[in-house]
C-alpha cells in the first residue's frame, strides 16, 4: 500500500506527538533525538540563523519544518536554509520546494548510511549543499553535487558558493562541558 501526504497528516493529527515523515509512499516515523545530537543542530541552526537574518538572505528552520518535495516525498531535514528569492513569504503549509541547504546530525539510533541517503535524495531533487554532522566523531561532511568534503575541529566550515562571507569553526558546533 502507499500513502500519500493526506494520509500522513491524518495519521500526524492522530498521533501529535509523533515525527512522521513520507518516504516513497511508506510513513516512517521518527524517533526523539539524543540529547547531544538535538544540542549540536540547535546550535548549528542558531549560528546559521544568526547571520542568515540580519543580512535578509533567507530563512532557517528546524526538524519540524516539513518540505513537499517533486518525488512526492515529505521530509524534514534537522536543519534547512532556503534563499529568500525562493521563498517570499512564509507558509503554514509545507513548503513545496527544496531546501538549498539540509542538514542532518546523527543521534545514537541513526544510521550513518541512511543520513548520507536522505542527503543524497535531497541533492538530486535540487538542494545545492548537504551537510552531515556526527557528535560522536567530531566531524562534519559536507556534499555537493559528486563530492564531500571532511571537516573537523581545527577546521572552518564555509559555503561561498551559497553564503559567501559566512563561516564557523567546526569546534564551535558541539556541546560545551561544563566544569
Amino acid at each position: 500500500m502507499s500513502f500519500t501526504i493526506e494520509d500522513l497528516e491524518k495519521m500526524q493529527s492522530a498521533y501529535p506527538d509523533y515525527r512522521m515523515e513520507l518516504v516513497a509512499g511508506d510513513i516512517v516515523v521518527m524517533s526523539p533525538s539524543g540529547y547531544e545530537s538535538e544540542e549540536v543542530g540547535t546550535e548549528f541552526a542558531a549560528l546559521l540563523r544568526n547571520w542568515i537574518r540580519p543580512r535578509k538572505l533567507g530563512r532557517v528552520v528546524g526538524s519540524s519544518a516539513g518540505f513537499r518535495l517533486p518525488n512526492t516525498d515529505l521530509r524534514a531535514p534537522d536543519v534547512s536554509f532556503i534563499r529568500a528569492e525562493r521563498l517570499k513569504r512564509s507558509t503554514e503549509d509545507y513548503a513545496e520546494l527544496v531546501p538549498d541547504l539540509v542538514v542532518e546530525v546523527k543521534s545514537k539510533t541513526d544510521s550513518v548510511d541512511k543520513l548520507r541517503q536522505k542527503i543524497q535524495e535531497f541533492i538530486s531533487l535540487g538542494t545545492q549543499i548537504g551537510i552531515l554532522i556526527n557528535p560522536k566523531t567530531r566531524t562534519l561532511v559536507v556534499y555537493r553535487d559528486g563530492e564531500q568534503t571532511v571537516f573537523q575541529d581545527g577546521d572552518v566550515l564555509t559555503l561561498p558558493d551559497l553564503l559567501p562571507g559566512w563561516e564557523v569553526a567546526i569546534a564551535d558546533i558541539w556541546s560545551p562541558v561544563f566544569e
